[in-house]
């Protein structure tokens, strides 16, 4: 555009009206041609992150204010989070919002003035972490104090592997090596990261899960050698601080050298300055328990010889005193009190054994085989009496009890109801089977029974004579 915007709007060679979306279209074609990349710097006020993942946010200083918008596409690479207050400096192209007439800043770029964002976006994931209890004491998991597996997360071809294997292998002898490989550095690496860690994870829960002990993990170690703040970036990453603190299994982070802290330092249940530091707690235990084992041996070694040199000290002194010649002169009266004991247990014992064998002599002899015999035979003669005697008994009492039985069953024939009707007796009995013993008891055309020896008889009275 040869001409100033408001002089080319309003030539006097061009009197046609002209619509507000072509003024405003013209105002915006123009605005764009003319500032179509700016750095502007200012306060932010009025923040606001849309659903749609855009930014909305004010530029202000002590004059004038500006609108300014952040599409998606663009925030994704701002590595810090814009906040109310913020002294900023913002990269981007004017243009116009034709809906409303404003015009405003469309960011491509944004960077904090005073603060690099990266330290901006490190006290934003820092503080929001912990006030969502991240980093809680509570939630520190102690270690196994003698691990057995440890797994590492680290780069493959990083000088941090090479420590962390170095110190174990010269430390310890017992503890197993799980690696993981990862990208600790550039775009990506974070999420790289966290899939190493979640992959360790899996392989301990199958364990766990298969009850195979030998393989579960004890102890987790992420980290890498020292570099610069943009190097250490994906350990200040949300996704790696949320897979360390999902982890099954206790992590100690070891990134960068001593005076470096990462997001990943807190949320980890250890932190440890470097690589090798790592190592070192990893195998601290079993190399402190054997030195500590290898001066105690040491400590009793010294201690056994200055006994055995004490007590040769004194066996000498005692050998040349003369409480040796009333000892040996007890050791002799002893010797021969015990002598004088055995030789009377020796003449004790003799008489103990020919008594038992004299003993054991008679019982034989009451024991013998032709003893034996004669007595089995009398006993035999006894039995067969006393059985015979026993038998004989038991017929006649048998005998007695089948003619009582057949008294008694006479008698009871002799007596039961039912016996007189073999002598042509009956029985009559009305419908409801009670005995009729008098006739006024049935009417004229009443049905009764009449029970005989052999059977019964249904009848109708016919009439009732009285005796």
């Amino acid at each position: 555009m040869s001409q100033p915007l408001f002089a080319a709007l309003f030539d006097e060679t061009d009197r046609g009206p002209l619509t507000v979306s072509e003024l405003t279209g013209a105002v915006r074609n123009a605005l764009e041609a003319r500032f179509s990349s700016v750095w502007v710097e200012g306060e932010i006020s009025n923040f606001k992150a849309h659903s749609s993942g855009h930014w909305y946010f004010t530029l202000k200083d002590d004059g004038a204010q500006l609108r300014a918008k952040c599409f998606r596409a663009a925030n994704a690479r701002i590595r810090f989070r814009p906040v109310d207050g913020l002294h900023v400096r913002a990269r981007g192209r004017l243009s116009v919002y034709e809906a409303r007439g404003d015009y405003e800043l469309i960011v491509e770029a944004l960077d904090p003035v005073g603060a690099g964002a990266l330290r901006i976006a490190y006290e934003q994931l820092r503080d929001r972490l912990q006030a969502e209890g991240l980093f809680a004491k509570h939630l520190k998991r102690p270690f196994p104090v003698f691990p057995r597996r440890v797994g590492i997360v680290t780069s493959p071809t990083g000088a941090a592997i090479r420590d962390i294997l170095n110190v174990i292998s010269r430390r310890t002898r017992t503890v197993h090596v799980l690696f993981s490989p990862a990208r600790v550095q550039g775009d990506g690496a974070g999420s790289d990261i966290a899939r190493a860690i979640k992959l360790i994870n899996d392989h301990h829960k199958r364990a766990e899960r298969a009850g195979f002990s030998d393989d579960l993990i004890d102890v987790l170690i992420i980290g890498r050698g020292g570099g610069s703040t943009e190097d250490l970036w994906a350990f200040n990453q949300e996704e790696v601080a949320r897979a360390i603190r999902a982890s099954a299994i206790p992590v100690i982070s070891a990134v960068g050298h001593e005076t470096d802290f990462t997001i990943a330092d807190f949320a980890a249940d250890l932190r440890a300055p470097t690589p090798s530091a790592a190592a070192e707690l990893v195998a601290a235990q079993e190399d402190q328990i054997c030195s500590t084992l290898a001066e105690l041996g040491r400590s009793l070694s010294r201690l056994i010889r200055f006994k055995i040199m004490d007590a040769r000290t004194r066996v000498q002194e005692h050998a040349l005193s003369q409480v040796f010649d009333e000892v040996r002169s007890r050791v002799r009266n002893a010797r021969i009190e015990s002598n004088s004991a055995t030789h009377s247990m020796q003449l004790q014992m003799n008489r103990t054994v020919r008594d038992a064998r004299g003993r054991a002599d008679a019982v034989s002899f009451q024991l013998s085989p032709a003893r034996l015999q004669t007595r089995l035979t009398n006993a035999t003669v006894r039995f067969d009496t006393a059985y015979s005697s026993c038998r004989g008994l038991m017929e006649t009492c048998l005998e007695e009890a089948r003619s009582r039985l057949g008294l008694a069953a006479t008698s009871l024939d002799a007596l039961s109801p039912l016996a007189v009707l073999h002598r042509g007796y009956a029985i009559a009995e009305d419908r409801s089977g009670n005995l009729l013993r008098d006739a006024q008891s049935a009417s004229v055309g009443d049905s009764i029974r009449v029970r005989l020896a052999k059977g019964r008889i249904e009848a109708r009275v016919e009439g009732i004579e009285e005796t």
